[in-house]
């Protein structure tokens, strides 16, 4: 006898958090825990069973140890259902109130992913599952953000570069702290006991970013190296693709040979172009960064302007840009070298599936945290 699966996301508050994976019986859901404040608190719980979908408001109390969840009321099996219905619970208005943001951003995703739904758009073979979040985050991005002031616009972009700067920098072993890379990118505060060298990777990032984001400009030789020796200004003098051998440690394979740097760039260029439009753009974004830190073209700097040029190709596509999380950095490492098993201009499937997720789940996890 067969039962049908079901599915249950809980959404409360995330404070520090990040969501923890939960199983129970046959639900499967994701639990954000609240590290701050409430005894009580109400949050919204979705619960798919086959293909139908139902929205609960629940109540969760601290009991000694414990946390006792009791549900509330059946919201409704749509978002503009769940909305109707919240408006209209004048005894939870006080603890709804409390937890508005967390409330908000699960409703705003939920309808974008409907929306996408709705649209009823194409598999992608390569993003499976991962294609209506990803969908959902271009959807509110082109439909939303970029309707917005263009003051509002600047706002948000600038609380998303410095968790981009921060990120990218961290990744490669610079030390400034986040707030720190707030205070220094926002309000020009200088951390102390820290390197001019660190001080520009952060500097340099927020300057090409920006200077990117209006770019028209082709994907060739002369962009990407001068996107590099932008994000190199004051840190490494050495201009153009290397012209010495290197070893990329921990990797599963050999940087190109000095003498064939340009020419493999020449054959990433034109696989690029090849795969423009076959590929999903954040698929195509994907696989060219791998192939980009494959070919390792400069003596330094190779992970920050890949990362930097995967946001570009992104951004050309109408999609949003994206931050890979520095507290992600073992698996993203771990899917890079996975898909260094790869032949460097072939599209192959199988070993990119990990890195391929793992950046759209980048993408989809982190989007809603700074673009709503």
């Amino acid at each position: 006898m067969h039962t049908k699966r079901e599915t249950e996301e809980v959404f409360m508050d995330f404070g520090e958090g990040l969501p923890l994976t939960i199983r129970y019986s046959n639900v499967e859901g994701k639990l954000y825990k609240d590290r701050k404040h409430e005894e009580v608190m109400v949050y919204i719980y979705k619960k798919t069973v086959g293909k139908k979908i139902y929205y609960y408001l629940r109540a969760s109390e601290r009991k000694g140890e414990r946390v006792v969840a009791k549900d509330i009321l059946y919201l409704g099996s749509t978002i503009p259902e769940v909305k109707k219905a919240l408006e209209h619970l004048p005894k939870q208005k006080e603890q709804i109130r409390k937890a508005y943001k967390t409330i908000h951003r699960f409703l705003e995703v939920n309808h974008y992913r409907e929306k996408i739904l709705e649209k009823k758009v194409k598999q992608d073979t390569w993003l499976e599952e991962q294609l209506i979040p990803v969908e959902a985050c271009a959807l509110h991005y082109r439909t939303i953000f970029q309707q917005q002031p263009k003051i509002t616009q600047q706002e948000i972009l600038k609380n998303f570069v410095v968790e981009f700067a921060f990120n990218t920098t961290a990744i490669e072993g610079n030390t400034i702290k986040l707030n720190q890379a707030r205070s220094l990118l926002q309000e020009g505060l200088t951390p102390i006991n820290k390197t001019v060298r660190e001080i520009h990777d952060l500097q340099n990032t927020e300057k090409v970013f920006f200077g990117l984001m209006n770019s028209k400009e082709a994907i060739t030789h002369e962009f990407i190296i001068k996107t590099h020796e932008a994000l190199m200004e004051h840190i490494d003098p050495r201009k153009g693709y290397r012209t010495e051998d290197v070893r990329v440690i921990k990797a599963n394979f050999k940087a190109t040979p000095a003498p064939y740097v340009r020419t493999d760039m020449e054959l990433l260029l034109k696989w690029f172009q090849e795969e423009k439009n076959k590929l999903h753009p954040l698929v195509l974004a994907t696989l060219f960064h791998h192939k980009f830190e494959k070919i390792h073209p400069f003596m330094d700097g190779n992970g920050r302007t890949g990362r930097m040029l995967m946001n570009y190709i992104l951004l050309t596509e109408k999609y949003p840009p994206l931050v890979i999380r520095t507290n992600k950095r073992n698996v993203y490492l771990q899917a890079l070298r996975e898909a260094d098993k790869s032949d460097l201009f072939k599209t192959e499937k199988g070993v990119y599936k990990q890195l391929v997720n793992f950046v759209a789940a980048e993408m989809s996890e982190n989007y809603w945290n700074i673009f709503l």
